[in-house]
C-alpha cells in the first residue's frame, strides 16, 4: 500500500519526470506505476516521496527553515479540497476524479508560487487542467 500526504495527491498528477535528483525521480516514477494498482493510505507526515527526498531530515522538510510548516499547511488544504482525511484509504482513479473540481483553487492557491511549477507546465493533464 502507498502512504502520501495530502499536498502529493494533487500534484504528483503533474509529475513530468523531473526532481531533485536521479533517486528521487526514480521513486516517483515507481510510485506513479504502484498507484495505478494500489489502495493509497493518506497520512500527515512524511510520506513514500518524502523518503527519497534530499531535505528530509528525519521526519521533517529541511528545504528552508519554514518549508515543514508550510507543507503541512498545504497538506491540510489538499486534503480539505479533496474532502479527504488522514488514515483514509483511497485509488488513484478517485483522487484524479476530484483534480479537475479542485485545480484552479489549487492553482491560484499554490502554484503560482511553486518551485516546481515549471516542470508542472511540462505535464499535458496540467495543460488540460489549465484549458478548462
Amino acid at each position: 500500500m502507498l502512504i502520501l500526504r495530502g499536498h502529493h495527491l494533487i500534484c504528483l498528477h503533474f509529475f513530468s519526470g523531473e526532481g531533485y535528483d536521479t533517486p528521487f525521480v526514480e521513486n516517483l516514477r515507481d510510485i506513479m506505476k504502484r498507484a495505478k494498482d494500489e489502495e493509497i493510505e493518506i497520512t500527515s507526515d512524511a510520506d513514500n516521496i518524502c523518503v527519497k527526498c534530499p531535505y528530509l531530515k528525519g521526519h521533517k522538510c529541511a528545504y528552508d527553515e519554514n518549508a515543514d510548516e508550510e507543507i503541512k499547511e498545504m497538506d491540510k488544504t489538499a486534503l480539505k479540497f479533496l474532502n479527504l482525511g488522514t488514515r483514509q484509504k483511497i485509488t488513484w482513479q478517485t483522487v484524479k476524479e476530484y483534480i479537475p473540481v479542485v485545480f484552479q483553487e489549487w492553482h491560484d492557491r499554490y502554484c503560482n508560487e511553486c518551485n516546481w511549477k515549471q516542470a508542472c507546465k511540462k505535464s499535458d493533464f496540467y495543460q488540460e487542467m489549465k484549458r478548462r
